[in-house]
């Protein structure tokens, strides 16, 4: 049975930080790519980066230089470093699982994940 559980959001001030961490099991964590995506206040579901089993990333273009995708294989789990966090990326992010892409792009299509976990809320304020 695959689970994933994130955890680590918050309320923080813009311009602080937050790491993310997404405890998986049920699968070969190594072998397989990985994703956070986030959903703000009455907005869609965005991808927010990606990683695949080599390590290769994928970020928003309104994350990147901000935020780091990184994993643990011997932990199985994903984590994402927030910085210069602002209140934009005020959301509910998931993290989610498949166990390949065909093109790097898909990292950040939620629609190519098959599993996903239950969300865990950063609030920014400024």
């Amino acid at each position: 049975q695959v689970q994933l559980e994130e955890s680590g959001g918050g309320s923080v001030q813009a311009g602080g930080s937050l790491r993310l961490s997404c405890e998986t099991s049920g699968f070969t964590f190594s072998t397989y790519c990985m994703g956070w995506f986030r959903q703000g206040p009455g907005k869609e579901r965005e991808g927010v980066a990606g990683m695949d089993s080599n390590g290769y990333t994928e970020y928003a273009d309104s994350v990147e230089g901000r935020f780091t995708i990184s994993k643990d294989n011997a932990k199985n789990t994903l984590y994402l470093d927030m910085d210069s966090l602002e209140p934009e990326d005020t959301a509910l992010y998931y993290c989610a699982a498949v166990q390949s892409v065909a093109h790097s792009w898909y990292l950040l299509e939620q629609a190519k994940y098959d599993y996903w976990g239950q969300g865990t809320e950063v609030t920014v304020s400024s």
